[in-house]
């Protein structure tokens, strides 16, 4: 092994168990147990669910800020977002506002449930001066298109009697005007990047309502009249603003989010590890690099589907760089994950409980990264 040995670390979170940050540290701490001389980079990863906001301020140097902002039943939760370490790009997870796990079983309803606090999160964003949003929006409690960030943001969304629409899904079948001559004007001067991590479209059969309204508390009537109800949103979006957003894919994601934040403040959807690995410039680190470690608590068969450990090695085998991934757990059928990544190692020494294995977990990465680091001392 060259005295100058690089090994990027760029896993995931192990959600309950540990941060990216965390995790990139346990990595570090096995490797420097068998050789100092090894150079370690962190980078902190995420695929723009859970945990993507974390990793980036981790990953810049940047530093999270939490306020009180209207949840999704319109009682107050608190909420954090992030500034990256530039100083000028904000990071923001649509549930830690309007998320899923905000509400109470028994409580959840995607006809009452909103997104304004979501749009509490923007604005606080544009008082920090920022130049460049990213938006996660996975795991929402609402299906509203959007709408509430609308509101929280200055737009108006009228009924034909001239009356404020009131919030939740249920509610857009009686949109009849919209008013954005009050929607913040900051919001022309930045760029939106949407992280989606669903290309379901806005309505039908594989669109919002009908794909993931029925665990967000929706009946089988209630998705009918959601589904109805963000086609007639789309309709008087198509006609008003001139913009056909109702088939593009992840227009759909976070209950129609998605189609809101392209239609009323521009954002361009993306794939949320594409964009990941493009604010933290992981490429050119990779370039640098001998070697790649990544990770996180689950790999499997659906890890190729735009999970962490496999965008990272994609990047890695573009400039011929061995990936090594840990997982808390490995599932079934990961034969195709070998085109990628070199080996994949459990972390688990021995059968537990889950909540000892989460418990335990950033020593098991600790460990298991040392016994790596063991065996390729004996092939340098």
């Amino acid at each position: 092994m060259k005295k100058n040995f690089v090994i990027v670390l760029a896993p995931d979170s192990f959600k309950e168990s540990m941060t990216a940050k965390d995790a990139c540290e346990a990595m570090e701490k096995g490797i420097k147990k068998v050789n100092k001389n090894i150079t370690c980079i962190h980078i902190p990863m995420a695929d723009g669910g859970e945990g993507t906001m974390q990793s980036l301020v981790d990953a810049t140097g940047g530093e999270v800020y939490s306020l009180p902002v209207m949840g999704p039943l319109g009682d107050q939760v608190e909420a954090c977002y992030g500034i990256l370490g530039d100083g000028q790009t904000g990071v923001i997870e649509m549930a830690s506002a309007s998320g899923i796990h905000l509400v109470a079983t028994e409580r959840r309803n995607p006809l009452l449930t909103t997104t304004f606090g979501t749009g509490q999160l923007i604005h606080a964003c544009l008082d920090k001066g920022v130049k460049k949003l990213l938006i996660g929006i996975g795991g929402s409690a609402t299906n509203d298109g959007g709408a509430g960030v609308v509101q929280a943001l200055g737009g108006k969304l009228l009924d034909s009697y001239g009356k404020e629409l009131g919030f939740g899904g249920g509610e857009l079948g009686k949109l009849a005007t919209i008013d954005l001559a009050h929607l913040d004007a900051r919001l022309k001067d930045i760029t939106i990047d949407v992280a989606c991590d669903v290309n379901t479209p806005l309505c039908g059969k594989y669109g919002a309502s009908y794909m993931f309204g029925p665990q967000k508390g929706a009946t089988p009537q209630m998705v009918t009249l959601l589904d109805d109800n963000l086609r007639h949103y789309a309709d008087s979006i198509k006609r008003q603003l001139n913009k056909d957003i109702i088939d593009v894919q992840g227009a759909g994601a976070a209950g129609g989010l998605g189609a809101g934040l392209m239609a009323f403040l521009n954002g361009t959807l993306k794939e949320g590890i594409q964009l990941v690995i493009d604010y933290v410039n992981l490429e050119e680190k990779i370039k640098e690099a001998d070697m790649v470690w990544t990770g996180e608590g689950s790999i499997d068969c659906q890890t190729q589907y735009g999970k962490t450990p496999f965008g990272v090695a994609t990047i890695a085998k573009k400039y011929q760089k061995p990936v090594i991934a840990f997982a808390g757990r490995i599932g079934n059928d990961i034969d195709e994950l070998y085109e990628k990544i070199d080996a994949i190692f459990g972390i688990m020494p021995e059968a537990t409980t889950l909540d000892n294995a989460l418990l335990h977990g950033k020593q098991n990465l600790e460990r298991t990264a040392e016994n790596v680091a063991r065996f390729m001392r004996l092939l340098s």
